[in-house]
């Protein structure tokens, strides 16, 4: 029995640290993998990215469709513009026009 007791004397010392130690790695674990730790954090920072690009060139693309609309009112009316989409609208064509067919894609037909 003089070797149970022994144990039990020295667990009493060793059972603090190795407490302390597992603590620290179970937070320093969840630090870095955690739900926000810094690879969720890289993560985000890498979608708010890819979202202000997207909003930017949704933004350029809103103000260019802003500046036709605002060109197809009758205080600043073009005549280029109003005849061209009447006539995409209207499927009309003047007889001086030369018509180059595509397909669904956009892709051109080509004669065989």
């Amino acid at each position: 029995m003089g070797l149970l007791e022994e144990f039990r004397a020295r667990a009493r010392y060793v059972i603090g640290p190795v407490l302390g130690i597992s603590a620290v790695i179970y937070f320093a674990y969840h630090v870095v993998q955690g739900e926000r730790g810094l690879t969720a954090w890289l993560n985000l920072s890498q979608q708010v990215s890819a979202k202000r690009t997207e909003a930017k060139a949704l933004a350029e693309r809103r103000e260019a469709l802003e500046n036709k609309v605002r060109m197809l009112h009758p205080e600043t009316l073009d005549p280029d513009l109003l005849d061209e989409r009447a006539r995409r609208m209207l499927n009309y064509g003047r007889p001086d026009d030369i018509v180059v067919p595509f397909d669904s894609e956009g892709a051109r037909f080509t004669e065989n």
